[in-house]
């Protein structure tokens, strides 16, 4: 069995919920989170990367929720939690938490550690506690950063997490944030980074790999889908519909 899968299986089963998270209150974002979002995060995302946002309206703002993304640079967590309006929870490197400045932002920002090669019971552990309190959770789908920005090798653990706490995923597709600061790179570049918010996806259906594996792709051919449109604004690349997302409310879904 996947290493991820099985510590979330392992870590989910001393749990007992008497709620679900998807019901329960999101918590407010403290003074730190929104001093450090509007005159730290914004003034580079809205400022030195012209960032662009598309598809607000499809994030709850209540309730626990997986959001699932692509991952090209360490600049992703704090613009996901800006560009969301609603604070979110990311596993992170260990030593990203060492870096002077980025450690005490992304910390600030909701972000906990995750230790490389190491056992990760301890970060599914946080992850199950956010989402109980009412969190959304991030997770970078590929597990690190690509070098093309695109979802090419997607892991299960966050569908497995959405099916154990009962949330839906909502894909979020970064773009050009590889070429921003991608690997390799010592200076972010000026380059423009926008953030598509895709439409949530159901919690699998069980836990059954089959399930889970169906929501991994899911996600990963939304946020490509979303990828290919290209910067807000610019000649879009792909026309096709968005693949795996729900019907919009009220809608047949039979047409």
């Amino acid at each position: 069995m996947n290493r991820p899968v099985a510590a979330v299986k392992r870590v989910w089963r001393r749990r007992r919920r008497s709620e679900p998270p998807a019901l329960i209150r999101t918590p407010r974002p403290s003074l730190t989170y929104g001093l450090i979002s509007y005159l730290l995060v914004f003034p580079v995302f809205r400022l030195l990367l012209r960032g662009r946002t598309r598809g607000g309206g499809q994030v709850p703002q209540e309730g626990a929720l997986v959001v699932v993304a692509n991952h090209g640079s360490h600049l992703d967590p704090p613009l996901l939690g800006h560009a969301l309006g609603r604070p979110v929870a990311f596993m992170a490197k260990a030593e990203l938490f060492r870096v002077p400045l980025l450690g005490p932002i992304i910390r600030a920002c909701g972000a906990y550690p995750v230790s490389r090669g190491a056992s990760d019971r301890e970060a599914i552990r946080t992850a199950g506690d956010r989402l109980e309190e009412g969190w959304a959770v991030g997770v970078f789908i590929d597990g690190s950063r690509q070098d093309d920005g695109r979802v090419n090798h997607p892991q299960p653990g966050a569908a497995l997490l959405a099916a154990r706490a009962g949330v839906p995923l909502l894909p979020v597709a970064i773009l050009n944030s590889h070429r921003a600061l991608g690997r390799g790179q010592g200076l972010p570049r000026a380059v423009p980074v926008h953030i598509r918010i895709g439409t949530p996806i159901p919690p699998p259906a069980s836990r059954r790999r089959v399930d889970l594996d169906a929501s991994t792709a899911a996600c990963q051919e939304q946020i490509n889908a979303l990828l290919d449109l290209g910067l807000i604004g610019a000649p879009a690349l792909s026309s096709a519909p968005v693949p795996g997302a729900l019907p919009p409310s009220g809608a047949d879904p039979g047409h």
